[in-house]
């Protein structure tokens, strides 16, 4: 579920940046696993590279900005929990929580639970959860010893979109084609279970109508990036013949991908649950 922006692969690069730490330091990642850039790999995406740590960097983290952000905004009870140089507008209620730096409007009660760095409009609850994906709500189920967290923990993610022929179009958080699901694929079991919808709203097509609509359930589980999924149609109305949805991935991201028909503007809602565990 994370969701993140994403930067496109540069031309003759199999490498790509996917994260930057609150300390200014850029990971990257070659569509399976986390990598450190060498210096050609930094400066190619407009990164500075620092030779003395072998690191590349978005920015240089300035100890004394850390005393102008008091992170007033936040409202922190409990023992142990940590709101790093960064949050804003959060709220984290019990022991020894994590929100990580650049990440605003999100919500942690229990214990031992992280938002990872610059995500927004998540909620965590429970034990051992990590949400590291946009508007993950997360429920920890505790994990097992010594796992750390976010390796027994189910989600929900809410995906929107539109088509206007039958070719196959993600859904995306917000609607927004900049952001995608992350599927943490080292060592990580996830089944998934998603809900979709699709109405009709408009279009030239001369058979069917307005308010046409279709509802699917996509079901599976993945391991790194292999899916064994079903597919089911829960309800229909209307002219809905080659509507459909299936889940695909494009490198460490799932993208649930919509098919609707020839001149139908249809509009398409998506309640995407995981369940994680890593053994």
């Amino acid at each position: 579920m994370s969701v993140k922006k994403t930067i496109p692969f540069l031309k003759g690069f199999e490498v790509r940046p996917t994260r930057t730490t609150a300390l200014g330091v850029v990971a990257y990642s070659d569509g399976t696993n986390e990598i450190t850039p060498n210096q050609l790999q930094c400066e190619a995406y407009g990164y500075t590279y620092d030779k003395a740590t072998g690191t590349c960097h978005a920015f240089r983290y300035n100890t004394n900005l850390n005393r102008s952000f008091s992170n007033l905004s936040n409202d922190v009870s409990g023992v142990g929990n940590t709101t790093q140089t960064g949050t804003n507008n959060t709220y984290v209620m019990g022991e020894d929580n994590t929100v990580s730096g650049l990440s605003r409007n999100n919500i942690v009660v229990g214990s031992n639970n992280e938002i990872a760095n610059g995500i927004n409009n998540a909620s965590v609850f429970g034990n051992y959860g990590l949400a590291q994906r946009e508007g993950e709500k997360v429920l920890g189920g505790g994990g097992f010893s010594g796992a750390g967290v976010g390796n027994a923990q189910s989600s929900t993610i809410s995906l929107t979109g539109t088509t206007t022929d039958a070719s196959a179009t993600s859904l995306f958080v917000n609607g927004d084609a900049a952001t995608t699901v992350i599927a943490r694929t080292s060592g990580i079991f996830l089944g998934f279970e998603a809900v979709v919808i699709g109405v009709r709203t408009g279009g030239s097509a001369a058979s069917g109508a307005v308010n046409d609509r279709l509802a699917v359930k996509v079901y599976g589980l993945v391991y790194t990036t292999t899916v064994d999924q079903s597919t089911y149609d829960i309800g229909k109305f209307g002219t809905t013949g080659g509507w459909g949805a299936a889940m695909q991935f494009s490198g460490s991201d799932m993208l649930m991908q919509v098919s609707g028909a020839a001149n139908m503007n249809i509009s398409w809602s998506c309640t995407l649950n995981l369940y994680e565990i890593k053994i």
